[in-house]
């Protein structure tokens, strides 16, 4: 065949195939919005799998730490291949971190998935992920920070309910109660809001526009939300409540994310915003930029019609409440709380 021919015959075949592509990519979206999965709760004496999707724990002493944590909830472990790896390294192939997290969900003895720590790497294995054996297989899987790639995807392109929450090495102070109720029963109408401060002078959180929402509950971390803005795992937030947090980032950094993330238009039709508290987020250079970070949220968020507040203990910070991606809640803005209305597991 003559080398034109195959150019025309190459040509004339990629639309197909680009239509093939952004075919698999529109039915699982739409899959997510018209259906929701939720995995089971679970028992003492069930089976979690540890995976590492980010930076890896060849820490022996850290590896025990997530064990202790596991027997205090009366549950066993089983280790993810990379687990197996010994070569020391913190960072592991992709294709191996994918393998252990599709291998997690299609073993039958694993009843839900914790990620051992976040760190960076989640986002290059979110090409190589199954989410249709996800799909098929709904079980609780929890993370956050660099994890929020993964919980996006998830939740978006499986159709199952994720939980941005604590990790087996996070420091659980004072919020270990709620987040066993979440994972160990069906129970809603769950309200999440920070303790109580003992200093007059301080708040505990800082509404930035009254008035109350009820929505599903989407978000995650700000740089990776806005890092993943353009490709097939961008969040999508529209007539959900949004939620945002982020650790030791400036206030001139957090501005130019949130003007990254309004000129995508993903506030436009959003049911309200919780911007966690940001732990170190307030120093800056004042010689380029001299607002606080309360500036940067207010300047944002104030003259939107939709309800915000900032200050909810879900990131960063020793005591991290937990919120599933998925389910339906009503935020609180003028009080500074959230209610789940109904649960992240079913029986």
């Amino acid at each position: 065949m003559k080398r034109r021919e195959l150019i025309k015959i190459g040509i004339a075949s990629l639309p197909a195939l680009i239509l093939g592509k952004n075919h698999l990519i529109s039915q699982e979206k739409k899959f997510s919005k018209s259906t929701l999965l939720k995995p089971k709760r679970l028992k003492p004496g069930d089976t979690v799998g540890i995976v590492a999707p980010a930076t890896h724990t060849p820490s022996l002493e850290e590896i025990t730490d997530a064990k202790l944590l596991l027997e205090q909830l009366e549950l066993k472990p089983i280790f993810g291949r990379t687990f197996q790896d010994k070569s020391g390294n913190k960072t592991k192939p992709p294709e191996l971190r994918a393998q252990e997290i599709n291998e997690m969900f299609s073993n039958p003895e694993i009843n839900a998935i914790f990620s051992i720590r976040g760190g960076y790497g989640s986002v290059a294995i979110l090409d190589k992920i199954d989410y249709e054996l996800i799909r098929k297989n709904p079980k609780i899987f929890l993370g956050y920070s660099d994890i929020t790639a993964l919980l996006i995807a998830i939740r978006q392109l499986s159709g199952i309910t994720t939980l941005h929450s604590p990790m087996l090495l996070s420091q659980f102070q004072g919020n270990f109660d709620l987040f066993k109720k979440i994972l160990f029963t069906t129970e809603n109408n769950i309200t999440i809001e920070n303790p109580n401060l003992q200093n007059i002078r301080k708040k505990n959180f800082y509404t930035i526009k009254d008035g109350a929402a009820e929505g599903e509950i989407t978000g995650g971390n700000l740089s990776l939300i806005t890092s993943l803005i353009g490709t097939d795992y961008e969040i999508e937030t529209k007539d959900k409540i949004l939620f945002i947090e982020d650790v030791g980032e400036p206030p001139y950094r957090i501005d130019r994310m949130l003007y990254q993330m309004k000129l995508s238009r993903k506030f436009d039709n959003i049911r309200g915003l919780i911007f966690g508290k940001c732990n170190d987020c307030d120093s800056t250079d004042s010689n380029i930029f001299d607002k606080s970070l309360l500036d940067v949220l207010y300047s944002h968020f104030s003259n939107y019609d939709f309800p915000s507040f900032y200050g909810l203990m879900i990131g960063h910070t020793p005591t991290q409440y937990p919120l599933p991606l998925g389910v339906q809640a009503t935020m609180d803005a003028t009080n500074g709380k959230v209610i789940l209305n109904e649960s992240y597991c079913v029986e």
